[in-house]
């Protein structure tokens, strides 16, 4: 599992390095993100352009009032 925390990422940098990581990843593999809102937007992003993106197994969990832990899985080959 790979665990990338965005919050000290600027906010203008948060998406690519995000589908940088995701792309690093094996098939079958998860990235996890630790983010200060909810990801919808990042999720539908992901939804619309990564084919390997496993949309039907994607959860995010909001753990405290600024902390929310995203799973994006990649798709087994």
């Amino acid at each position: 599992m790979t665990r990338l925390d965005v919050r000290d990422i600027p906010p203008v940098n948060r998406h690519p390095t995000i589908h940088e990581k995701f792309e690093e990843l094996e098939p079958g593999e998860t990235l996890t993100i630790v983010n200060d809102h909810e990801p919808k937007p990042l999720f539908y992003e992901f939804q619309a352009e990564v084919d390997s993106f496993d949309a039907d197994s994607y959860e995010v969990e909001q753990v405290a009032t600024d902390e929310f832990v995203a799973r994006f899985p990649k798709q087994e080959v």
